[in-house]
């Protein structure tokens, strides 16, 4: 077996690592941007137009739990057009969501006390159950402010601390190309939510800054790599620097493929079984942000940080010098193999003209023996 033939019998993750193949995922950023620039704008009109849901932790309100053995889908249609019919303004647009396979979980806008008890007596009689059996929960408006503001400042403090370690483990340019993917994660992500309509909650919010960390674990393993790649890159002339950051992204991509999908297996198992089959209404909320946030922090990590970490690198005056020396180096050894190549063939073609066909000359058997002919001694 040739060792061309080994080669490419050996494991892909192999062959991206030694550069043997080789994706040129820095050298396509346009298209890259391009796609992130379309899926930013979808998420920023459903954003703007259809606005988030926000749970009651947020804006405050009632909820109304209540047991119903054998909920399904019907019950909570019903439940929800009983609440409905009572008239009452803060009940106009109710939440009604299965809790298990036997509770129903009521959420409203701000109400009175007496609001609050014709709800419940609705809820119970669509039910069939003792109205003492059904609870009430009121959260306050000023407490869901202070959830608000209280997660606002924990998403500032994570972002300024990001920026602050790359900047010194890394440089600020890797900063700012990690705080870009980390942007266009949350915008993504919450866009997502904006267009399917799930309520945003404090599992929603824990969920948004789990999905920045692992985004940013990804993105700083890349750079590891791509640091690596370019230590002392101006001493040579053979690759550039977004060819050398490129080969950093091709020889993180299998472990950065098979960290997701490891990750997104369980998270899918809770998302689609727990919250699906089993109803385990609490889980929907932080399993949907992982699922959305670990698929898309996986693509910035790989198709934005690194291509936009090289665009902002390839305007150093050093690098550019850098790409003009490949580039000389690259020409005048194309123009050698030309050459080389226009030499052979011209020898070819003259030798095919004159039709002059030099071949050894052989010795008689009368030249080896002093020139005298065979039999006399």
């Amino acid at each position: 077996m040739t060792t061309t033939e080994t080669a490419k019998r050996a494991p892909i993750a192999n062959r991206l690592y030694t550069g043997e193949l080789s994706f040129d995922i820095v050298g396509h950023s346009r298209r890259w941007y391009a796609i992130s620039a379309g899926l930013l704008v979808v998420a920023l009109l459903a954003i703007l137009l259809r606005g988030l849901t926000l749970g009651i932790e947020f804006t405050g309100g009632s909820e109304i739990t209540a047991p119903a053995p054998g909920v399904d889908a019907s019950t909570v249609t019903e439940v929800r057009a009983a609440v409905i019919d009572t008239g009452v303004p803060g009940a106009a647009e109710p939440i009604v969501t299965a809790v298990g396979e036997d509770r129903i979980r009521v959420q409203t806008g701000e109400l009175t006390t007496e609001e609050s008890t014709r709800v419940r007596d609705a809820v119970a009689t669509e039910l069939g159950v003792p109205a003492d059996d059904v609870a009430v929960q009121v959260v306050g408006p000023s407490w869901g402010e202070e959830i608000t503001r209280t997660a606002a400042l924990g998403l500032l403090l994570f972002l300024g601390g990001v920026i602050l370690f790359l900047s010194f483990a890394f440089e600020w340019k890797m900063a700012i190309a990690a705080i870009a993917a980390l942007f266009h994660d949350i915008v993504a992500t919450v866009g997502i939510y904006a267009l399917v309509g799930f309520a945003i909650t404090p599992a929603t919010v824990i969920g948004f800054i789990t999905i920045l960390g692992y985004s940013l674990y990804d993105t700083v393993v890349v750079f590891d790599k791509v640091r690596e790649n370019t230590k002392g890159i101006t001493a040579q002339n053979r690759y550039t620097y977004s060819e050398a950051a490129n080969l950093a992204v091709n020889q993180t991509l299998v472990r950065s493929v098979n960290t997701s999908v490891i990750a997104l297996l369980p998270i899918g198992a809770i998302l689609f079984v727990g919250a699906g089959l089993l109803g385990a209404g609490t889980l929907k909320d932080l399993a949907l942000a992982l699922f959305i946030g670990v698929a898309v922090g996986t693509y910035s990590s790989i198709f934005i940080a690194t291509p936009l970490l090289a665009d902002l690198k390839e305007r150093e005056p050093t690098l550019q010098a850098l790409t003009r020396r490949v580039r000389a180096r690259r020409g005048a050894v194309t123009v050698a193999a030309v050459s080389v190549g226009a030499e052979a063939t011209t020898g070819r073609r003259e030798v095919g003209e004159t039709g002059e066909r030099h071949q050894p000359q052989r010795s008689t058997r009368a030249q080896r023996r002093g020139g005298r002919p065979p039999g006399r001694r």
